[in-house]
C-alpha cells in the first residue's frame, strides 16, 4: 500500500530569526498570524504526528490539527549548544562548528550527529508506513525534514546542510518503506496541485 507523509515545517519563531538553536521558543506572532491563515488548507488526514517542540505544537494548532496526537520526530539535538545563537558558537568553537558542518557522522556538540539524525527518522518514517495507509501529516522540525530528504532520496548525508526548509512549508513523501518519491516544499495556504 501507498502511505503520504506530509511534513509541515513550523511557522517562524524568534529563535529562528535569531539564528538560534532551538531552545523550544515559541512562534512569534507573524508565525502565528501566518499559521492561523494557513489552516483549513490542509488535505485530511488519517494521521497527525507533531514534534514535541512548543513551536510545533503551536503551528499544529494553529492550523487546526491536534497537537496532542502521536509524538512525532524531535530535531536534533544539539547538545551543549542548546539556545545559543550560530555566532555564538562560532566564536565559541569554530572548529568544533566547521567539524559538525562538514563531518556527519561528528557530534562536538556532545548531541546528536547529523548521521544519527538521519537514521532516526529513517526508522521512523518506515514504521509510519507500515502503520498507516492513506494521507498522513507531522508538524516537525527543519531537521526532521532534512533527514527525512536525504533518506528518501537515497543522498548522503554530506546533502543535509544543502536542504533549505523555509517555514511553514510542505514536503511530502510518498510511497512505502525503502522506496519514497518527494514533493519538496510547497508554503501552505498556497495553491497546489494534488
Amino acid at each position: 500500500m501507498t502511505s503520504r507523509v506530509m511534513l509541515i515545517s513550523p511557522a517562524i519563531s524568534a529563535a529562528l530569526r535569531e539564528a538560534r538553536f532551538d531552545d523550544d521558543c515559541p512562534l512569534d506572532e507573524s508565525g502565528l498570524r501566518l499559521a492561523r491563515a494557513a489552516a483549513g488548507t490542509l488535505p485530511p488526514v488519517s494521521m497527525v504526528w507533531v514534534s514535541p517542540t512548543a513551536r510545533c505544537r503551536e503551528t499544529a494548532l494553529a492550523l487546526g490539527l491536534d497537537a496532542g496526537s502521536e509524538p512525532g520526530p524531535a530535531g536534533l539535538d544539539v547538545g551543549r549548544w542548546r539556545g545559543a545563537t550560530l555566532t555564538e558558537v562560532t566564536e565559541k568553537e569554530p572548529e568544533a562548528l566547521a567539524q559538525w558542518l562538514t563531518d556527519p557522522q561528528s557530534a562536538p556538540h556532545d548531541g546528536e550527529s547529523v548521521y544519527a539524525v538521519c537514521d532516526r527518522v529513517s526508522r521512523w518514517l518506515d514504521d509510519t508506513a507500515a502503520q498507516v495507509t492513506g494521507r498522513s501529516v507531522a508538524v516537525v522540525e527543519p531537521e526532521v525534514v532534512r533527514a527525512a530528504t536525504v533518506r528518501a532520496l537515497g543522498a548522503p548525508e554530506s546533502a543535509f546542510w544543502r536542504i533549505d526548509v523555509p517555514p511553514l512549508t510542505a514536503t511530502e513523501l510518498s510511497g512505502r518503506a525503502g522506496r519514497w518519491n518527494v514533493r519538496v516544499g510547497w508554503r501552505l495556504g498556497a495553491p497546489h496541485e494534488e
